[in-house]
């Protein structure tokens, strides 16, 4: 059985953040995608994609995940969540990844998954602004997408960043190909061999 790439879903996400990454992924053949809901009922993105979950949180095999995905959304602003906090500490504590983006980072920070990991977001401030305990100054990193360890954060901007580090420690280019899709995606740069002359 493959492994499980899990991508959260829930109404509102934002959808564009994990597309490249997503596309990477299921396209190396390496891993299973799979949405997983609060519920098993559609949620409607923002961009105004419907999905229908393929399983719950609960059904959630630990086993299986290789990666758990988190992409932003106004649901992150909100609070926390304590059942996605739980998870969270379950996956860090097998050493499973987890990547998140843009809001999806609070609920990383809210965990305290931050505490002794490299670490981005949409910056500093929107961190300190959200999360009025958070002292994990030391660690954080001015970049669009950092990974430390088995955790990926990335800021809404770094949707592209996001996605090469998620390839990255899935090992499913070699880092010559990582550059390439970085160049493509982010500046429009063909490599030469894919040019018909």
């Amino acid at each position: 059985m493959q492994s499980k790439a899990y991508l959260l879903v829930f109404d509102g996400l934002a959808d564009w953040e994990t597309a490249l990454a997503l596309c990477e992924i299921n396209k190396s053949e390496k891993y299973t995608v799979v949405t997983v809901g609060f519920s098993d009922r559609p949620v409607i993105t923002m961009g105004g994609c419907t999905i229908i979950p393929a399983i719950t949180l609960d059904a959630i095999n630990p086993d299986e995940a290789t990666i758990f995905i988190m992409p932003g959304g106004d649901m992150w602003e909100r609070g926390p969540c304590e059942e996605i906090i739980r998870l969270l500490h379950r996956f860090h504590d097998r050493g499973t990844a987890i990547a998140a983006i843009c809001g999806a980072t609070l609920e990383v920070v809210r965990a305290g998954l931050t505490h002794d990991l490299y670490h981005t977001s949409n910056s500093r401030g929107y961190l300190k602004a959200m999360i009025p305990d958070y002292r994990d100054d030391d660690l954080y990193v001015d970049a669009l997408a950092t990974a430390d360890k088995n955790l990926i954060t990335a800021s809404g901007l770094g949707s592209v960043e996001f996605a090469c580090e998620i390839v990255r420690l899935l090992n499913i280019y070699t880092g010559d190909e990582i550059q390439e899709l970085y160049e493509m995606f982010k500046h429009g740069i063909i490599p030469a061999r894919f040019v018909i002359q």
